[in-house]
C-alpha cells in the first residue's frame, strides 16, 4: 500500500553535485548549484560542500562516475551528512546505484523542487497538482527506486509515496494518476466558473523568476496581506484581487514563480494553475534586477511563456530591487554624476528592448510605484477602450 512519509522534523546536512558537459559549461553548473543550494536552504537543508565533475556525457549507471562517487563517499563519512543532491535528473537504476555507494539518501534537483511545492501547497487545487506531479516523477523510476521509495523515516525528498511490492505499486500508482487527473478535472472546472463569473473586467496577471518580488508588488498594488517572503516559490496558488486605479476597476493576480530545470511534469500538472498566465490580457514581468543573472531569468520566463502560449500579451517589465542594484552595483565613491550616467544608460537600453513598456522601482522600499501605478493605468484603460468603445462608465 502507498503512503505518504511524514515531513522533517529536523534539518538535513547536504552536500550537492553537478555535471560539466559539452551542454553545460563550468560558470553556467556554478550558477545552477548557487541556485540549488537557495533551493536547498528553502526545504530546510544547509549545504556543507558541493562537488562537480567534468564528463563528456553523464555515466548511465552513476551519472558522475565511481572514482568522483568514491570521492563524496569520503567527505561525507563522519560529517552526519545524511543527504546528496544532484541538480540534474536522475534514473531511478542510477539513484539506487549511487545510494549503494554513498549509504545515505539521493535526491535529484526535480525530487527537491516536488518536496518544496509539497511544503507550500495550501488549497486544495495545489495538493492534487503537487501529488499528480510526485506519481508522474515516481512511475518512471520505480523498478530502479524501489529500495529507494521503501527507505523508511521521513526528509527532503521522501514527500512522495512509497511502495511495497513493484508490481502492485505499478498498478496503484497508475490507478492513483488517473484519479488525481480526474479530481484536477473537477476542481479545474469549477475555477473556470468562478473565472466566468468575474465579469468583463481587465486581467492582470503577475508573472517572473521565483522570488522577484511578486508577492510584494501584488501588496503594494492591491492594499492587501498576499504572502511574501524571501524564499523559492513562497507562492503556490494563484491570488487575485480587484483592485481600482482611479475609479477604474482591473483584476490582478500573483502566480507561481518559474525557475530553471523545472520538471516537466511540474509544469503539466501546473498548467491549471497558469491558465491564469493564459488568460490575462495584460503581463507585468517582474524582474529581481539585483540578481547577477537576472538577464538569463528574463529568458527562462519568455521560453515558459512561449510554451504556455502567452508569449503575445501585451506586457509591461517591471525591473524590482533597484535600491539592491544599486547597493551592489556602485561604490560607495563614485560620483553621482557618473552613477546616474551608467543607470540612464541601463534604463535607455531597457526601454529601447521593451518598447518603452518598463518600469524601475522598489517594491520594498515603495520607489516609483506611482509610475508602475500610471502605467499599468494606461494598459489597463487602452484595453477597455478597445473592448468596450460605448461603455463610458470605465473612463472615469
Amino acid at each position: 500500500m502507498i503512503e505518504k512519509k511524514q515531513a522533517i522534523q529536523q534539518e538535513e546536512r547536504a552536500v550537492i553535485v553537478g555535471l560539466i558537459t559539452k551542454e553545460q559549461t563550468e560558470r553556467q553548473v556554478q550558477e545552477y548549484l548557487d541556485e540549488l543550494v537557495f533551493l536547498a536552504e528553502t526545504a530546510g537543508a544547509p549545504i556543507i560542500k558541493r562537488f562537480t565533475q567534468k564528463m563528456a556525457r553523464p555515466d548511465r549507471a552513476t551519472f558522475v562516475g565511481k572514482g568522483k562517487l568514491e570521492e563524496i563517499r569520503d567527505f561525507i563519512t563522519g560529517r552526519n551528512i545524511t543527504l546528496v543532491i544532484f541538480d540534474d535528473e536522475l534514473s531511478g537504476s542510477q539513484i539506487a546505484n549511487i545510494e549503494k555507494v554513498l549509504n545515505v539518501k539521493v535526491i535529484d534537483r526535480s525530487d527537491l523542487i516536488l518536496d518544496i511545492f509539497a511544503r507550500r501547497a495550501r488549497t486544495a487545487q495545489a495538493k492534487v497538482q503537487v501529488e499528480l506531479a510526485q506519481y508522474q516523477y515516481i512511475l518512471p523510476r520505480l523498478k530502479g527506486m524501489w529500495s529507494h521509495l521503501e527507505r523508511q523515516g521521513g526528509g527532503i525528498g521522501s514527500r512522495g509515496p512509497g511502495e511495497t511490492e513493484i508490481e502492485t505499486d505499478r498498478r496503484i500508482i497508475k490507478d492513483k494518476i488517473s484519479l488525481l487527473r480526474k479530481r484536477l478535472a473537477e476542481i479545474d472546472k469549477q475555477a473556470l466558473t468562478q473565472r466566468k463569473d468575474r465579469g468583463e473586467y481587465i486581467r492582470v496577471a503577475l508573472v517572473g523568476y521565483t522570488n522577484v518580488g511578486k508577492s510584494t508588488i501584488m501588496n503594494v498594488l492591491s492594499k492587501s496581506e498576499v504572502f511574501a517572503e524571501n524564499k523559492l516559490f513562497a507562492t503556490l496558488d494563484t491570488t487575485t484581487r480587484k483592485v481600482v486605479f482611479d475609479q477604474t476597476p482591473f483584476l490582478l493576480s500573483d502566480t507561481v514563480g518559474f525557475i530553471r530545470k523545472l520538471p516537466h511534469h511540474l509544469v503539466e500538472s501546473f498548467k491549471s494553475t497558469l491558465d491564469e498566465v493564459r488568460e490575462s490580457d495584460v503581463l507585468m514581468h517582474v524582474v529581481d534586477i539585483s540578481h547577477p543573472q537576472y538577464e538569463d531569468q528574463v529568458e527562462v520566463v519568455n521560453r515558459t511563456l512561449q510554451e504556455l502560449k502567452a508569449f503575445d500579451k501585451p506586457t509591461i517589465m517591471i525591473f524590482n530591487k533597484m535600491d539592491l542594484y544599486e547597493q551592489n552595483t556602485f561604490d560607495k565613491w563614485l560620483a553621482e554624476d557618473i552613477k546616474q550616467d551608467i543607470l540612464t544608460q541601463m534604463k535607455a537600453d531597457w526601454e529601447r528592448r521593451s518598447q518603452g513598456n518598463c518600469v524601475f522601482i522598489s517594491a520594498l522600499e515603495k520607489k516609483n510605484i506611482e509610475e508602475l501605478r500610471q502605467t499599468i493605468m494606461d494598459k489597463v484603460m487602452n484595453l477597455y477602450r478597445e473592448r468596450f468603445p460605448y461603455k463610458s462608465e470605465f473612463f472615469y
